[in-house]
């Protein structure tokens, strides 16, 4: 397993727009909130990051739980972070905090992640 340390981050920031919403709804047929991102819009930005950062490529996604505190609005740049939490080597798994704030500094998306990073390049 490659080398992890708790509480090594990766972060990466997102504006979502009006357009990127149509294209939301149009490949799922959900109705989406014209000012409003969707859960899932969020929860992609950790599978970015658990898929290519930390811990990266091969990483394979076990669980995942997210709460949202409150709106992450269209327009805004939007930051998610995950920080390695816990360190299994012996299972190869690793566990990760996983928080989207808005430009205030507020908390939009928050979570856990659990992946198995055996694989990871």
């Amino acid at each position: 397993m490659k080398q992890f340390e708790l509480g090594q981050i990766a972060s990466t920031t997102r504006t979502f727009s009006a357009a990127d919403l149509a294209e939301y709804a149009a490949l799922t047929g959900a109705r989406t909130q014209t000012n409003i991102v969707p859960a899932s819009l969020l929860g992609g930005m950790f599978s970015y990051l658990l898929g290519t950062t930390l811990p990266g490529h091969g990483t394979n996604y076990l669980k995942q739980h997210l709460e949202f505190p409150a709106p992450a609005r269209v327009g805004e740049a939007i930051t998610a972070t995950v920080e390695i939490v816990r360190l299994r080597p012996e299972k190869n798994l690793v566990n990760l905090r996983t928080v989207c704030r808005n430009p205030r500094g507020e908390i939009v998306c928050e979570g856990e992640a659990l992946v198995k990073a055996k694989d990871v390049a």
